[in-house]
């Protein structure tokens, strides 16, 4: 999967910026980024929102313990790729009917963050249980909402391309023809929300997240960490109404 932002919609984190200027190395553009995904991804699905954002999904070489899926409504668009462990409680505690499935399930839960109950965002995501990494953009508000499950287990990667715009995709090597050394795994246990405006942990939001060079012989120009004590693994009525177009 892939989704590409221009800086309208997030600033490129500075520490992606210095990785870059530390080691120049080639890019290319967010448009030659979309093209090279669609012409070496078999059955690529593309969505094009706006001037600023691009999305992008296959079933092409997907794992069956991590299926990949896109959904979007009212102007809410969801990549999702894993599977959630919890996914019947979550079902129960947003009132969602038993064939709602993971990616919207994603969704109706930042609804919920977003219009129904003032609660923070690592409350919501730290609900989540299982292998999981999701790109979600709310086109009404141009919120970004990114995550990657407390393990890692779906890979998730971010870097900057040449005309700046942050991409995020489950493909290292796909970034790394495309950021050159501004690219860094997506650090496991956390989430970015431009409503937010930072990069946070959400088993302990709290704790500070930090970014160090890596090792030139690597592909990343930056490894980012959470500071501190780990925190102890947690898991845990909204109606359903216009189910959402989905794309499997």
């Amino acid at each position: 999967m892939l989704g590409v932002f221009s800086s309208s919609i997030i600033s490129p984190p500075d520490e992606l910026v210095a990785a870059g200027c530390r080691t120049p190395s080639p890019k290319i553009s967010s448009t030659a980024l979309a093209k090279r995904f669609a012409d070496s991804n078999t059955a690529a699905v593309s969505l094009q929102i706006g001037d600023h954002v691009h999305l992008a999904f296959t079933h092409h070489n997907e794992s069956p313990l991590r299926p990949r899926s896109l959904a979007v409504k009212e102007e809410i668009f969801c990549l999702f790729e894993g599977a959630l462990d919890n996914l019947g409680s979550l079902r129960n505690q947003y009132g969602l009917p038993k064939s709602t499935n993971e990616v919207i399930l994603v969704i109706e839960a930042y609804k919920a963050l977003r219009d129904r109950a003032p609660y923070p965002v690592d409350h919501v995501v730290g609900h989540f249980s299982g292998s999981f990494a999701f790109i979600l953009f709310d086109n009404s508000t141009s919120t970004l909402f990114v995550a990657s499950d407390q393990f890692g287990k779906v890979p998730l990667y971010w870097g900057i391309t040449a005309d700046g715009y942050v991409a995020f995709a489950d493909d290292a090597g796909l970034l790394k023809g495309a950021c050159g050394k501004s690219l860094a795994s997506f650090p496991q246990g956390c989430f970015y929300s431009t409503s937010v405006g930072e990069l946070r942990c959400y088993e302990n939001p709290k704790n500070k997240i930090t970014a160090e060079p890596a090792p030139e012989e690597e592909i990343w120009g930056a490894k980012f960490k959470v500071e501190g004590p780990p925190a102890a693994v947690s898991a845990t009525g909204l109606g359903y109404q216009n189910f959402p177009m989905e794309i499997s």
